[in-house]
């Protein structure tokens, strides 16, 4: 029997974009860009999906990786100019939506496969994990665009898997038991480099 050759469709590369390129019909350019398709679909921060994005844009950030756009699909959510690849996790208290209580702390922390296409062993593909909570507990004044409100706790990688081995989610509680560097945003780029240096090194 004749295996039948595979076509692999590579990766398309995402290009930054300034919010000035206009949708188009027909070759004529529409009275629509995409900085209207970002105010119309990304306002809502609080929302659980667009806050991650959120928490992944605040480190980025901090490690100078603005220039590369977020790219969908990767192993891990960001990587320092000297490799340090970060898995990136939020959480909050509060939602945009009516609530009978404070929402709980809680992160996904699921390995996974490295590649797509030939699936392998599911491992976590980050060196260090960034836990970021939105910590504000007043609906009437939480801004997420305010990041003193925001605490981060950072975790070596290898701590999670010695410690919690294939476990799927970790609560606060039980990650604060792991010991983790708990820091505000002012340190983080700091912390960064320091479990850069000592992990790459």
């Amino acid at each position: 029997m004749i295996a039948k050759d595979k076509t692999i469709l590579p990766a398309i590369e995402t290009v930054l974009k300034t919010g000035n390129e206009q949708f188009i019909f027909d070759g004529e350019k529409l009275p629509l860009n995409v900085l209207s398709f970002w105010s119309w679909s990304s306002s809502e921060l609080l929302g659980n999906a667009l806050r991650g994005i959120l928490a992944e844009f605040i480190v980025a950030s901090t490690i100078d990786q603005l220039h590369s756009p977020r790219e969908e699909w990767d192993a891990y959510d960001l990587k320092t100019k000297n490799g340090l690849k970060i898995e990136i996790k939020s959480s909050s208290y509060l939602q945009s939506w009516e609530q009978a209580e404070l929402s709980k702390i809680i992160f996904g922390i699921q390995p996974t496969h490295e590649n797509r296409i030939n699936p392998t062993e599911q491992i976590r593909q980050s060196n260090i994990y960034i836990f970021c909570v939105l910590a504000h507990k007043d609906k009437n004044s939480v801004n997420p665009l305010d990041l003193s409100q925001w605490d981060f706790y950072i975790l070596e990688t290898s701590i999670l898997n010695m410690k919690v081995k294939n476990q799927k989610s970790i609560t606060l509680s039980s990650l604060e038991k792991l010991n983790p560097i708990k820091i505000k945003y002012d340190n983080l780029e700091s912390e960064i480099i320091r479990l850069e240096e000592k992990i790459l090194n």
